[in-house]
């Protein structure tokens, strides 16, 4: 019973939206002009806002993916306003394109209570469990931590396999169709990885932003043996898919490292 009312207890937490620590590359529309100047958003915080920037050097890697090849914008192609960073990019050829962020790792100590509410709330319930098997929930913890998002996004009307470019980033999630070529009530499948090997069981997030509409809800599902998710698209809007990969290290006074991944793209 007690195992009950905390699975319970967790998959109610897990309904809520994407929660303040999560990072995310999103556009105003997903759907851009071939020769075209447009600006994407580095949301760091939640899915329709962003609590604070990110500084340059922080930044371990930006990419860009086009028919034409891979790319890595300038430094100076970046901006703030306000809490929000933005970069600034030019399309080329009609195609699928893929932007990307990877950040260094950065640490951060909490106490045990913060801890496993942190962990429940992001949805990392395969840390927390363990936690509580191991009876070790007294226990503060510090943990290193990277984030790696990327986006999908239109150019124009011609489709092209670009979108399933991996990045090589420590995580990553890799779409297995291109989601430009789906419609509401098709299902998306996306590999899941960790150093470029499939992460088998792994628990994932995902949700839709509809026009109009500031709320949304967090679904979750798990990959399968083959380290594949498969995402049902309910409706059109801005979507996003997410997960935290977490590992128990012996690296005083680091005794947990996080690996976050999102994906983003948008569905007519």
């Amino acid at each position: 019973m007690k195992r009950l009312l905390l699975t319970i207890t967790l998959f109610a937490l897990f309904a809520i939206a994407a929660s303040a620590h999560d990072m995310f590359l999103k556009f105003d529309s997903f759907f851009l002009a071939p020769n075209s100047s447009v600006v994407v958003q580095l949301l760091n915080g939640e899915f329709d806002k962003s609590e604070n920037t990110i500084t340059r050097d922080r930044m371990r890697d930006v990419s860009l993916v086009s028919p034409a090849g891979l790319a890595h914008p300038a430094e100076s192609d970046w901006s703030d306003e306000g809490k929000t960073s933005s970069l600034r990019l030019q399309t080329g050829a009609a195609g699928t394109y893929v932007v990307g962020t990877s950040t260094k790792p950065k640490e951060l100590s909490m106490k045990a209570a913060n801890f496993n509410r942190y962990l429940q709330l992001e949805g990392v319930i395969d840390t927390f469990i363990e936690r509580r098997k191991n009876k070790q929930l007294t226990l503060a913890a510090t943990e290193r931590y990277s984030k790696h998002v990327k986006a999908i996004f239109q150019v124009g009307d011609t489709r092209t396999d670009t979108y399933k470019t991996p990045l090589n980033y420590p995580v990553e999630i890799i779409p297995q169709q291109n989601p430009y070529e789906l419609k509401a009530g098709s299902t998306l499948s996306v590999l899941c990885v960790r150093d470029g090997q499939p992460l088998v069981n792994q628990y994932v997030l995902y949700g839709v932003q509809s026009r109009g509409q500031r709320h949304f809800t967090t679904l979750k599902t798990r990959t399968d043996n083959e380290g594949v998710a498969r995402i049902p698209l309910t409706a059109a809007g801005r979507w996003y898919v997410k997960f935290i990969h977490m590992t128990q290290v012996n690296e005083p006074p680091v005794n947990y490292e996080s690996r976050w991944a999102t994906l983003t793209f948008e569905l007519k």
